[in-house]
């Protein structure tokens, strides 16, 4: 059997018109001959509202809490009701009735949890899970519902049985070994039955059956987590974008679709800041060596961009830039300590302490700088290192990293970014580490001059074997012809 994991993210589910044209993508591939297996997000800004409800909660605003809950609730009716209102299944798919009867029980279970939480006063990390994990539960359950009621003979698969974790809330690491055995009991039965398996992504469980998330854009997480599992041909990411880009399109209208790149690339444009994908997914699927494919659900018949373990060859030296905001740079300042023995583990040992990640390093003879991505213990972080070391910090940078292969190999690439980013004033470099990331930091405020420079300077004849070159063509034709 031919396998295929299709995920699908919040703005390919966030209404019936979205979870109805996601239908007929799914049908499509099974007209091809492949089984899908369907990971679904929650809702399209379902997850944020929740963390706000609980959040709400936490701090008594029982009110407050339970209002978003309404809103949700009646989201989740609407959009069921539009679902099955002509529905093409009378055995197989759930009468309106039956599913708002569901939606009222699960959303009475959300309020007994905001309750309890006002009355606490106290939001702990398993119950922030519990409560989050609602929208992967809802959108999962409607999807399935959705897809029977085109006549799609889809089952839905509560993703809790499958995807086992450690009991690290917020961020928990799954345990391979028994996630497949659970594909292979509760998701390998359907696919021979050529049923269409359908659960929800981000959400998982300890062997005590405690509810865990995998982290936000933790779906893509999942998605690869079933297709390692299950050994699948290709791991489909839907989104509302046509694949990984060589820059935001926000910033640059002329950014171009980068045809095909490799895991290791991929894997740091995710790390740094590339919205597309969320940074572990690539992980399942080098070790497999699956393809993964980022695709768009509002315009299917575009190719997106496809992963693999080998990057083609390119004769630019770029195949995308990423940009991380909101970080913020700490300064350690010790002139009398800096090369003693055991100094740089005692730095990295607060960071440790505080489960902090950096994302870049740099040293002189005085100082070490560091980045970080969360301000959250940064006091905490600072009153630790002011035990053996002067520190400040900065926040509002930005770190641009430019991804390539060989980048190391090309002899004066380095003067080539810097030269188009001249009046842009760089605080820290980083590039020997990788021989395909090179990245620097800058002020927030110069992010976008940054970026369109960059751009200008790496992407005017861009490999057409690489990039969609025709589709900057087409665009320049259209415009034409408009004006």
């Amino acid at each position: 059997m031919k396998f295929v994991v299709m995920k699908f993210g919040g703005t390919s589910v966030e209404d019936a018109v979205a979870i109805a044209r996601t239908a007929r993508i799914v049908a499509h591939r099974r007209s091809q001959g492949v089984l899908p297996i369907v990971v679904v997000s929650a809702m399209a800004k379902v997850t944020d509202q929740l963390i706000t409800a609980a959040h709400a909660a936490g701090r008594g605003d029982r009110a407050g809490a339970l209002a978003i809950s309404a809103r949700l609730r009646h989201r989740h009716h609407d959009t069921a009701r539009k679902l099955l209102a002509d529905s093409q299944s009378s055995t197989a798919t759930p009468s309106i009735v039956e599913f708002s009867e569901w939606i009222d029980k699960k959303f009475e279970s959300l309020d007994e949890i905001f309750r309890g939480l006002s009355a606490v006063g106290e939001l702990t990390a398993r119950t922030s899970d519990m409560v989050v994990s609602f929208g992967e539960q809802l959108s999962s359950r409607m999807v399935a519902a959705g897809f029977a009621a085109t006549g799609l003979a889809a089952v839905h698969v509560d993703a809790k049985q499958c995807i086992v974790t450690d009991a690290q809330h917020g961020r928990a690491i799954p345990i391979d070994a028994l996630i497949e055995k659970r594909l292979e009991e509760f998701v390998l039965p359907l696919l021979k039955e050529k049923k269409l398996p359908v659960m929800g992504g981000f959400i998982g469980a300890t062997e005590d059956g405690v509810t865990t998330t995998l982290g936000r854009g933790g779906s893509d997480f999942t998605a690869a987590l079933v297709g390692g599992g299950l050994n699948a041909s290709v791991i489909e990411i839907w989104t509302d974008v046509n694949g990984i880009m060589t820059a935001d399109p926000r910033i640059c209208p002329d950014a171009l679709r980068v045809k095909t790149i490799s895991f290791e690339e991929a894997a740091e444009l995710a790390y740094f800041g590339a919205k597309v994908l969320h940074p572990a997914t690539i992980l399942p699927a080098v070790q497999k060596n699956i393809p993964v494919a980022v695709l768009n659900s509002r315009n299917p018949g575009n190719e997106g961009t496809r992963i693999t373990a080998m990057a083609s060859h390119c004769r630019s030296p770029f195949k995308s830039i990423a940009v991380k905001k909101r970080l913020t740079i700490i300064d350690v300042v010790a002139s009398r300590m800096l090369m003693s023995h055991g100094y740089l583990k005692s730095i990295f040992d607060v960071f440790d302490k505080h489960k902090c990640a950096v994302d870049m390093v740099s040293t002189s003879e005085v100082s070490v700088s560091l980045t970080v991505d969360s301000n959250e213990r940064l006091p905490e972080i600072s009153a630790d290192l002011s035990k053996v070391a002067d520190v400040k910090y900065e926040g509002r940078k930005a770190l641009i990293c430019m991804v390539g292969e060989d980048i190391r190999g090309q002899n004066g690439i380095a003067a080539q970014v810097f030269q188009a980013i001249r009046h842009v004033n760089v605080r820290m470099i980083s590039q020997g580490a990788s021989e395909i990331n090179m990245s620097f930091m800058i002020e927030e405020d110069d992010v976008e001059e940054a970026v369109r420079s960059l751009h200008a300077a790496f992407f005017q004849d861009p490999d057409p074997d690489v990039f969609d070159v025709e589709a900057r063509v087409s665009t320049v034709t259209v415009e034409g012809a408009v004006k």
